[in-house]
């Protein structure tokens, strides 16, 4: 099976084996959305909250640790003209903040996980939850894709 994430850990010990985990979920992601076909890929980057809050502030201007960040390389209308292999975007996961949702809400860690990485898989697609609307259609389409693999609440 082609590869479609390129995962680091940063300044994190590799812990369990979650590469496979972030690969299904990805290669259902480009499934979902018709990119099999692309040479592109997510370049996936699992971290600690003081990582995250300084790409957060770096970027964003906002300093504070959150879950999940999302940096596209390429505007919604670009994507399905790539043709070079690519990265679509990148996606950086708080690990200990997966870990701490998962407890809040009452799932596995890996359910959480798969949630942050469709998240970010659908902001590098340029999606976005600031109108109650967008965040109606991004919702569904994440629930779509947890709902193929079997990764409930």
């Amino acid at each position: 099976m082609r590869q479609y994430a390129e995962i680091e850990y940063r300044e994190l010990e590799q812990f369990g084996n979650y590469d496979e985990l972030v690969n299904n979920v990805i290669a259902k992601c480009f499934e979902v959305e018709n990119l099999e076909n692309t040479k592109l890929y997510v370049s996936i980057i699992l971290t600690t909250p003081s990582v995250i809050r300084e790409l957060n502030c770096e970027f964003r201007e906002i300093d504070k640790e959150t879950d999940v960040l999302s940096f596209p390389m390429f505007e919604k209308e670009e994507i399905q003209e790539i043709q070079e292999e690519e990265a679509l975007g990148d996606i950086i996961i708080s690990v200990e903040r997966v870990r701490e949702q998962a407890e809040e809400y009452g799932h596995s860690f890996e359910r959480e996980l798969s949630y942050m990485l469709v998240h970010g898989f659908y902001h590098l697609m340029g999606e976005d939850h600031m109108e109650e609307e967008e965040k109606k259609q991004m919702r569904e389409k994440e629930e779509n894709v947890l709902q193929q693999l079997n990764i409930t609440r």
